[in-house]
């Protein structure tokens, strides 16, 4: 699971200058700089403002940040198949 990658896209996609975003979160550009390249792990606390302030609901963090191999081999060629589309769809809704 990658949280800080999907934080970082979706800061982008949002306009969000990585500076901008620290300052309104409370934190030093250089933590979400950590956290965005997957060096630190925000407490949930933390995660819940990155999604207030970027406005996009948590649990779609969460969804977004998934990969094949967090889940059971069983599941990972549905997963494969469905992700793409389904994050395209969720992330286009998100941002109109």
């Amino acid at each position: 699971m990658k949280l800080g990658q999907i934080i970082s896209s979706v800061r982008k996609e949002k306009g969000y200058k990585q500076g901008v975003l620290a300052k309104e979160l409370g934190i030093t550009q250089t933590y979400l700089s950590q956290i965005e390249r997957d060096k630190k792990e925000p407490n949930l606390s933390l995660l819940k403002k990155i999604a207030n302030v970027l406005r996009i609901p948590l649990p779609i963090i969460f969804f977004f940040a998934l990969e094949a191999n967090d889940l059971p081999e069983s599941k990972r060629e549905i997963f494969n198949n469905i992700f793409p589309e389904a994050k395209d769809l969720i992330m286009s809704s998100l941002l109109n």
